[in-house]
């Protein structure tokens, strides 16, 4: 028999400390999104600093492929709510929009300057005025906070507008972390300002799926206990409420690598991202 206790909250939610050279993200990030960002302004199939929102941070930048897009996909960043900005990921594009379809990817306030719920309302704003940019099937994807973002854009409150709604195809949660209770336990709660009646109504875990709801939960094979399990959580759950779910354990890839698939054109991650 196998008894599991959790006595240390903040090492189960921590990353860095638990990889080997953990320390080089989320620095390793920029140079390649840069890099990505600029060939793209070059080529002009790149519309930066969009605004979605009167707010510094309410804004989105917008990568388009070659040709008329077949769909747009929008990729909400991760840090916990707390940290970072769109600016670490925009090569995380580059498989979708080989594919032929535009990439959004937008920044949003953090955490404490505005609550979680606060969050999830800012990021529908943001999907909204992508897919009013462009036309076709919408798909959502995110890497751990972010994994929570679209996973809550996918369930019966989701805040997204009926037309936007009615467009999602498919969603794709990286390392989502679909339960906020546990959080609650870290010393990180003291910025989040997360109380049990946000976390039960933010967490897409305690929530009903939205009708035709199709969701993938990726995550790495080396991360941390919790995320495996927040990963199965979520596509165990919401298979029971008539949702089509999978969950995906990548060999060898921990938090912070989980994400790399999607700047490949051919690599499962995307075509899982991109299936009809």
């Amino acid at each position: 028999m196998f008894e599991r206790l959790i006595t240390d909250w903040d090492d189960a939610y921590a990353n860095g400390p638990n990889i080997p050279g953990g320390d080089r993200w989320p620095e390793a990030w920029v140079v390649p999104a840069r890099s990505f960002r600029e060939s793209l302004v070059a080529a002009g199939r790149a519309k930066l600093d969009l605004a979605y929102g009167d707010k510094p941070r309410n804004r989105l930048d917008l990568f388009l492929p070659t040709g008329k897009p077949k769909g747009l996909v929008v990729y909400v960043h991760g840090g916990y709510w707390l940290r970072f900005d769109k600016s670490y990921w925009s090569h995380l594009a580059a498989g979708a929009v080989e594919n032929g379809y535009a990439v959004a990817i937008p920044s949003y306030r953090l955490c404490p300057e505005i609550r979680i719920g606060g969050i999830v309302e800012e990021v529908a704003a943001a999907i909204e005025a992508a897919a009013a940019m462009v036309e076709g099937p919408l798909m959502l994807t995110g890497h751990s906070a972010g994994g929570h973002l679209v996973s809550r854009m996918a369930s019966a409150t989701t805040p997204l507008a009926s037309q936007v709604r009615e467009r999602v195809r498919r969603v794709v949660s990286i390392s989502g972390v679909h339960d906020l209770r546990p959080l609650m336990r870290t010393t990180m709660s003291q910025e989040l300002l997360i109380d049990e009646a946000e976390a039960v109504a933010e967490s897409p875990a305690l929530l009903r799926p939205m009708e035709s709801a199709r969701i993938t939960c990726w995550v790495g094979g080396s991360e941390r206990a919790e995320f495996l399990r927040q990963n199965e959580l979520l596509a165990n759950i919401w298979a029971g409420l008539g949702a089509i779910t999978s969950a995906v354990v990548e060999p060898d890839r921990h938090h912070f690598t989980v994400v790399d698939g999607l700047t490949d054109p051919r690599h499962p991650l995307v075509r899982c991202l991109l299936a009809e």
